[in-house]
């Protein structure tokens, strides 16, 4: 049986694709597996640390035999097993912490295998998607072992070295997406990385590059950020009396529209490919959802104020107003979206991170208060109406949120509510809601603290990952950056099914390399005068240092130009390290490795004497 590293296609350099039932056999074979290596709890440290006495290297090389022909396959397979073991410990909470070690083992399997994988490798096994059978018989959705990881949060996969190799590749564009024949998806490296032709930079396609789409984002974001501040000082420093559109609302909602229409197309084709696309909803992704739904709103009202004749009906004043309002509180969430400027520096990234998971484990908080207001809100709404006089439920909602947020009006209750009822109640909400549910959500903002602190760095780079896989998740031939996905959704793209193929790609890229042709030429310049460069400085700093080859002979064993003054290498590097301790193994682990070894010996010794003994009573008996 092969390893996995020894596994290859004859027919291509991709990775062989199982059919879905064979994948989900695997998954099983895999998971029966795991059962068999921790029928019982153990400490996780125990799994997860490097020199783990239970996934030892015989262990590994036993998963990785585990595929047979599909052994490229099983690091996704493991992962898809931890994703059974986790549904099995939130379905059954007595084996919660049995399932948890088995899903860690899982992930921490999948990470090891790849590590052991050659790096021209990697690029296929973390980008071929599999099917496989979901509970109903169906076919799932195709997904890869890299986004696979990054749906399940995998922090001890997605920080290993391998991954964050592949993450890298893919975004500084030296691994490009391409679609293949079955209409899916494969890394493969950029042919003209290294070339330092300004020409053989000059191409549309380098805008799905994610640091390139990151960075103008950002330009396009600032511009926003001005017209925005431009249109909500307009109604301050122009008072136009017929209220006519001004250029820096034309231009918002110009540019509001197409991020919309960005965020829509994303979504469609991300629930169409992706296998749990609720997982790849961020917080951004709803920040993004609330920002264009505010300024959409806006824009109706708007629109709806000038529909009205001004002179005649006093709506359209009000509606304008209206408009105005709506748009001025949109302000937060876009100066919020800066916060993306600065998450490539690991701080700002990892309170990103905290913030997201404070916001996630306060779910249960908001569960619990919305349970409790509306009782709350009935008994005070009963004693408000009881007098048959009635002020509705925005006074009553809105004492109760001042109470909340640490301002409670006591005085309200008692000459609004009745006395002493009302007051009696509103003791018990602010009781309820800022003694015992407040520190609830303290105690839970402070868990999600810890979680993250104590795991910063892979934290970070499992958000790293997820930043960059949500830059190409949603694959695009022709990547139209908003607000030029206008121009392709109106002028380019209805055209796909008139004109051929080639003319088709031949239209996108002149109208790309015009539309784009300055951050194009930018971008051929940084590629084949900075980022290549010949100068290593710059190399070191844009590209990183290149790594050393750790089984280069130059390196392990150096010679001296001048001999007469003496020899480094007189003692070979293999005899250097024979001395060495085994460090990849524990103390336990290598007795034990030991004493197998020396069982064996003994067993063989057995053998050996009682096959001498028989001959012996053989002889003796002929020569009787």
């Amino acid at each position: 049986m092969q390893a996995v590293e020894d596994q290859r296609s004859i027919l291509s350099v991709r990775s062989i694709v199982p059919e879905p039932d064979s994948v989900s056999k695997l998954v099983k074979r895999c998971r029966a597996l795991i059962l068999k290596l921790l029928p019982v709890e153990v400490e996780l440290s125990q799994i997860s640390d490097a020199t783990s006495s239970i996934i030892t290297p015989e262990v590994i090389e036993a998963f990785a035999k585990a595929g047979g022909d599909f052994g490229e396959s099983v690091p996704f397979c493991l992962l898809r097993a931890k994703a059974t073991f986790m549904k099995e410990a939130y379905a059954n909470p007595a084996d919660y912490d049995e399932n948890l070690c088995r899903a860690t083992a899982a992930e921490c399997l999948a990470r090891r295998i790849v590590h052991n994988l050659p790096i021209d490798r990697l690029e296929s096994v973390m980008s071929t998607r599999y099917r496989y059978k979901e509970g109903d018989g169906d076919d799932s959705a195709p997904v890869s072992a890299l986004e696979t990881a990054i749906d399940q949060h995998c922090t001890i996969f997605l920080s290993s070295s391998e991954a964050q190799h592949v993450v890298n590749s893919l975004w500084k564009g030296d691994w490009v997406q391409r679609n293949n024949e079955n209409m899916d998806i494969d890394y493969v490296p950029y042919e003209r990385s290294e070339s330092n032709s300004f020409w053989d930079h000059l191409n549309p396609e380098r805008l799905s590059v994610p640091r390139y789409q990151s960075f103008f984002r950002i330009i396009v974001w600032f511009v926003f950020l001005y017209v925005y501040s431009q249109s909500v000082q307009s109604p301050l420093d122009t008072l136009d009396p017929a209220r006519n559109w001004d250029w820096a609302e034309v231009v918002l909602y110009v540019m509001a529209v197409s991020f919309l229409l960005e965020e829509v197309v994303k979504m469609f084709k991300i629930i169409r490919i992706a296998n749990k696309p609720l997982a790849t909803i961020g917080f951004w992704t709803v920040v993004n959802f609330l920002t264009d739904g505010l300024l959409l709103s806006a824009f109706a009202l708007r629109v709806a104020g000038l529909s009205l004749d001004s002179s005649k009906d006093e709506q359209a004043s009000l509606l304008h107003f209206r408009s105005f309002q709506v748009l001025a509180c949109v302000a937060p969430l876009i100066w919020m979206k800066l916060l993306t400027v600065f998450d490539g520096y690991k701080t700002v990234g990892s309170l990103q991170v905290v913030v997201t998971r404070m916001l996630r484990e306060s779910t249960i908080f908001f569960i619990l208060l919305g349970i409790m207001a509306v009782g709350f809100v009935q008994s005070m709404y009963a004693l408000d109406a009881a007098d048959g006089e009635t002020g509705g439920a925005a006074i009553v909602v809105n004492n109760l949120i001042q109470a909340l947020l640490g301002s409670p009006d006591f005085d309200s209750p008692t000459e609004r509510f009745g006395y002493p009822f009302g007051l009696i109640i509103f003791y018990g909400w602010n009781f309820v809601a800022t003694i015992i549910l407040v520190n609830v959500l303290i105690a839970l903002f402070g868990s999600a603290y810890q979680d993250v602190t104590d795991n910063e760095t892979d934290e970070y780079l499992v958000f790293f990952a997820h930043k960059t896989i949500d830059l190409i998740r949603a694959p695009d031939s022709y990547v139209y950056i908003a607000p030029f996905n206008l121009i392709e959704a109106v002028l380019i793209a209805p055209l796909e099914w008139i004109l051929p193929t080639q003319w088709y790609i031949n239209l996108n890229r002149y109208v790309m390399s015009t539309l784009f042709f300055i951050p194009l030429t930018i971008i051929a310049l940084f590629e084949s005068q900075v980022s290549h460069s010949r100068s290593q400085r710059l190399r070191a700093y844009f590209s990183g240092p290149p790594p050393d080859d750790e089984d280069d002979p130059k390196i392990n064993d150096p010679t001296v130009e001048d001999d007469s003054q003496g020899e480094i290498s007189k003692v070979k590097f293999d005899e250097l390290v024979k001395s060495f301790p085994n460090t990849a193994m524990t103390e336990g682990a290598l007795v034990q490795r030991e004493i197998s070894s020396l069982k064996k010996q003994l067993d063989n010794l057995e053998k050996l004497l009682a096959k001498n003994n028989g001959n012996g009573n053989g002889t003796h008996s002929k020569a009787q």
